[in-house]
């Protein structure tokens, strides 16, 4: 007599069921992020996307897979410019730039963040708190200066060509009107930890 055998998938194991809660429970509001379907439009939709190590849908994928240490050093959270183009085009309402930006803090408490991705985030706050805007040219200099001195000669005819564009933030940058009501706005912010 041959029995039946049922084939039972394995259990997941609390720790990765933990993660992607402990994801969706720090984002604000309701992050639906544990209603990923894989579709890849978030990824599809990003303009940083090439810039990133993993899209948004493996990084999601990561999460229910407990990949903890894998997630917080990816630059992906960091390499989003908060445009919300993937999380408007989302089928299943996943606020996709909600939890970038809970990603980026978890990654900072953990000290597992990538230092040359945290060191552009910075830059740029730093250049919109001093000028109300970002200085592309400065933020891509800085940032090449910084980390890719190497990369200097070979960028040298792009940044001619930068700098002969008409639309291009001048130089030296100059401040936005209203940088007083900007700076208290800022300030409260930070004071109600959302930056």
């Amino acid at each position: 007599m041959i029995e039946a055998v049922t084939v039972v998938d394995p259990p997941t194991p609390v720790e990765e069921i933990a993660l992607l809660r402990e994801v969706s429970l720090r984002t604000p509001g309701e992050s639906r992020v544990e209603m990923c379907i894989q579709c890849g439009t978030c990824g599809g939709s990003c303009p940083s996307g090439s810039a990133m190590d993993h899209t948004p849908r493996a990084l999601f994928a990561m999460l229910r897979a407990g990949m903890r240490e894998e997630v917080l050093k990816s630059n992906t959270p960091w390499m989003c410019v908060s445009c919300y183009y993937c999380t408007v085009r989302c089928p299943q309402d996943i606020h996709i730039t909600d939890v970038m930006y809970t990603l980026k803090n978890m990654s900072l408490e953990a000290k597992l963040y990538n230092p040359t991705a945290a060191d552009f985030s910075k830059t740029f706050i730093g250049m919109v708190e001093t000028f109300g805007r970002g200085f592309e040219i400065g933020l891509a200099g800085l940032q090449n200066v910084r980390h890719f001195i190497t990369r200097l000669p070979n960028l040298a005819p792009m940044a001619i060509g930068f700098l002969t564009k008409k639309g291009m933030s001048p130089i030296p940058p100059k401040r936005i009107k209203g940088m007083n009501q900007l700076k208290s706005i800022l300030k409260r912010a930070k004071e109600l930890e959302i930056v």
